[in-house]
């Protein structure tokens, strides 16, 4: 049936990507993809890339970041991890190791030219796609990005209703939460307000 040619072109990159190891010698715990996708998904998460705990688990956002990010949204868990709801492909899909200061490396550079356009072909439907973090909106917003992640996330109107740029929900910015308290007051409605649409 033609109908179900989509599904099946996304399974297959999906089991594709899930299976790359293009950039094994550069990974320090060796490759784990971790991606969720199903053509029926109206909603995209692009973040960064697996800390160790999503490594282990290989399951996304499975942390304190991934705590507040739900938090933001507003959604449960169950429709979070419903991948025909909600498809989740970070700029990276591997854990990148440490950088010398002790956080996480950039994701992999590898990644996103290889996988995410053919990836995103396969998700017709997707209405809304969440630009987590500084590497998610460089690469989707191109030009039309701000010079700093906060002035991006703070136009944020100006890239709706294809993109809504956020910052990431690290802990360690709990300071820039502070600081933009525009962020809860005026974004974080809009933002559980179109979810809340897409995902229910």
């Amino acid at each position: 049936m033609a109908g179900k040619a989509p599904e099946r072109d996304l399974e297959e990159v999906v089991a594709a990507a899930r299976a790359c190891r293009i950039c094994e010698e550069h990974l320090p715990l060796g490759p784990r993809p971790v991606l969720r996708a199903a053509s029926p998904a109206r909603l995209m998460i692009v973040g960064q890339a697996p800390g160790t705990r999503v490594h282990e688990t290989g399951i996304p956002w499975n942390d304190r970041s991934g705590e507040r990010l739900r938090g933001w949204l507003r959604i449960p868990g169950e429709a979070f991890y419903d991948e025909a709801r909600v498809a989740i492909v970070p700029m990276g899909f591997c854990y990148p190791g440490v950088d010398a200061k002790g956080g996480d490396k950039p994701p992999r550079p590898e990644c996103a030219p290889l996988w995410h356009a053919p990836l995103r072909a396969g998700l017709p439907k997707v209405e809304l796609t969440l630009l987590v973090g500084m590497y998610a909106q460089k690469h989707y917003l191109g030009k039309r990005r701000q010079k700093t992640l906060t002035q991006t996330v703070r136009h944020w109107r100006d890239y709706l209703p294809e993109f809504l740029p956020l910052p990431h929900p690290s802990w360690r910015n709990t300071a820039w939460l502070k600081k933009n308290p525009w962020f809860e007051k005026e974004l974080l409605p809009e933002l559980r307000r179109r979810v809340k649409k897409l995902v229910t």
